[in-house]
C-alpha cells in the first residue's frame, strides 16, 4: 500500500504539476511539499520525510476534489468523482424471467454455466437459456438458485448442492456472519459467509466455512460486486448421518427385543 507521502506525489503528478505549483494551488510553501514528499536531509546524509498535518490534507481535499479515503488508505480511488462513478451495484437483477401467470421464476445456475453467466448475467437471451422454475413459497423478490462448487463452505454445504438465493437491492443490507453468493468481475460467482465493512472501507470480507487453512478470508471492493444473492435455503444430496444418541437408542431397542423374545421362549 502507497504511503502518505507518495499518494500525494500521485496528486501532483496527476494534476501535471510540479512541487511548487502544487504548493502554490493548496497555500503553502514550496518547501512544505518538498519535505513532504522528498524528506529534509539529515547530518546522516539521509532524508526525513515530514508528514503533512490536518490543514495540508484538508487543503488537498478540498482544491483537487481528493476522495479522503485514498490519502487515509481506505481506498484507491483518486478523485470524488471517479468513486461516484465506479457505483456500479444496480438496486434491480438486470434480468428476470416470468412464467405464463406474469410470476418470476427462479432461474438455476449449474455449475457449467458459470463461465457464461458472468458476461451474460445481464443478457436477456443467455438467462432464458438457464433452466428456470418456479417456487411457489418463494414470494416478494427476485431470486436465483446456484449450484455449489468446490469444499470451501464444508460444514455447511457441500460440492453439488443448489442453494436458493434472494437478490439483495442494497449493498449496505448485507448482514455480517451470513451466506450470500457473490457476483463480482474478479472472483466470478462464489458462496461465501460475508462481513460488510462497505460503509467503512468500501469493501466485503469473504469468508469460508471449511476451516482447514485452504481458504483464507479474502476482501472484495464494492466497485467490483455485480450482483448479490443472500442465501435462504439449500437443497443437498448429503444425507445426514444419525446422530450417535440415536445409535445408542437404536442398540437399546435391539437388545428390548432380544430379552422379549427370550422371555417368550421360556
Amino acid at each position: 500500500m502507497l504511503q502518505i507521502d507518495q499518494k500525494i506525489t500521485a496528486i501532483i503528478n496527476h494534476f501535471k504539476l510540479n512541487n511548487y505549483a502544487f504548493s502554490k494551488r493548496i497555500g503553502v510553501t514550496g518547501t512544505t511539499i518538498d519535505s513532504i514528499v522528498n524528506g529534509r536531509p539529515q547530518q546522516d546524509g539521509t532524508r526525513k520525510k515530514t508528514k503533512p498535518g490536518y490543514d495540508v490534507l484538508s487543503a488537498i481535499i478540498n482544491e483537487f476534489n481528493i476522495n479522503p479515503d485514498y490519502l487515509f488508505g481506505k481506498s484507491e480511488v483518486m478523485l470524488k468523482q471517479d468513486f461516484k462513478q465506479i457505483q456500479t451495484y444496480s438496486g434491480i437483477p438486470q434480468v428476470v424471467t416470468v412464467n405464463q401467470d406474469d410470476k418470476e421464476n427462479v432461474v438455476f445456475v449449474p455449475v457449467k454455466a458459470r463461465a457464461g453467466y458472468l458476461d451474460g448475467y445481464g443478457d436477456t437471451e443467455f438467462i432464458e437459456t438457464l433452466p428456470s422454475f418456479n417456487m411457489p413459497h418463494l414470494n416478494n423478490g427476485t431470486y436465483r438458485c446456484f449450484e455449489v462448487q468446490g469444499n470451501s463452505m464444508i460444514r455447511t454445504f457441500f460440492d453439488g448442492d443448489l442453494v436458493f438465493g434472494k437478490y439483495v437491492e442494497d449493498v449496505n443490507d448485507v448482514k455480517d456472519g451470513q451466506v450470500y453468493v457473490i457476483v463480482s468481475k474478479n472472483d466470478g460467482v462464489v458462496l461465501k459467509r460475508v462481513i460488510n465493512q462497505i460503509e467503512e472501507r468500501r469493501k466485503l470480507i469473504l469468508k469460508s466455512d471449511n476451516k482447514d487453512g485452504n481458504y483464507p478470508s479474502y476482501s472484495i471492493n464494492a466497485e467490483d460486486i455485480m450482483e448479490i444473492w443472500h442465501v435462504i435455503m439449500f437443497a443437498s444430496k448429503q444425507v445426514p448421518e444419525p446422530f450417535d444418541v440415536y445409535d445408542r437408542l437404536h442398540n437399546l431397542e435391539s437388545k428390548i427385543e432380544e430379552l422379549q423374545e427370550q422371555v417368550k421362549k421360556n
